[in-house]
């Protein structure tokens, strides 16, 4: 299954008052793959996601959704086709789990309008796929931060979108959940053609999983291609300012950051 929706951005300045975090910067999300997006805290990572959500407006550029501004198209409609897990998102007090991955469905919904079949079938799929089925009824402010995460991934999975950004979706998880959730977003990936944008912060995670890395400096892109094509010993440091190696995972054979860290390299010498 393949979608042709396209996310793009032209020349896009983000500014918090009058202080620029992204500057003139361009980019191109590959349709039907997944793309992260690393960078050292602080480099608009976040800022830049939040943008090709339209949560915020460009102080210059623009973000363009097949072709036209999404400033000049109407929310619902773009809601139905792209879709956001932002970084903190906050549950309405005592909402259940089922409830609150319903609102998922909302931008198929006509106003007033009952539930149809999709829209119970879409919130069950959601439901089972993160493994919170048996947590439906719960209220989701009784939960465990990694239970939380994955019934908001659920509410986004729930929304059917052709296009799925998450701003660091495996945030509160453990290693064995990080692992599960990445590969449940690459089995929607491969299965829908969903076209994935994340924010991760682990950059071996984001070299495993991606079809295409972006690494942000700077509020710029400073490198753009397939993890092997970005991940060199070199940008690790000028993005990071952290000294590696570069080996090739034994699992995956894609590019695994091993940190020189002070103490070791002494050790070395």
């Amino acid at each position: 299954m393949t979608h042709s929706h396209h996310l793009s951005a032209e020349g896009i300045t983000l500014a918090y008052r009058d202080r620029a975090v992204v500057e003139a910067l361009d980019i191109d999300i590959a349709p039907g793959k997944i793309t992260v997006i690393v960078g050292a805290n602080g480099c608009g990572k976040s800022t830049l996601l939040r943008a090709l959500a339209r949560l915020i407006v460009p102080k210059e550029g623009e973000v363009l959704l097949d072709g036209t501004s999404l400033q000049r198209q109407h929310s619902k409609e773009i809601a139905r086709t792209l879709g956001l897990l932002p970084q903190r998102p906050v549950a309405p007090e005592g909402i259940a789990v089922a409830d609150l991955v319903g609102r998922g469905r909302h931008p198929h919904q006509r106003m007033l309008a009952r539930w149809s079949p999709r829209d119970y079938d879409a919130v069950a799929e959601a439901l089972a796929a993160t493994g919170v089925s048996d947590l439906a009824d719960r209220p989701v402010d009784e939960l465990s931060g990694g239970q939380q995460q994955r019934v908001w991934i659920a509410m986004a999975l729930a929304q059917e979108t052709d296009i799925l950004l998450l701003d660091e979706p495996t945030t509160f998880l453990d290693v064995a959940h990080q692992v599960e959730v990445l590969d449940l977003l690459t089995d929607l990936n491969r299965e829908r053609g969903t076209t994935i944008v994340m924010v991760l912060h682990d950059l071996n995670l984001a070299a495993r999983y991606a079809d295409e890395l972006v690494a942000i400096r700077d509020g710029r892109v400073h490198a753009l291609g397939t993890p092997e094509e970005v991940i060199t010993q070199t940008l690790v440091r000028e993005v990071f300012g952290l000294d590696s190696m570069v080996i090739a995972d034994p699992l995956t054979g894609k590019p695994l950051v091993v940190p020189s860290g002070r103490h070791h390299v002494q050790q070395l010498r």
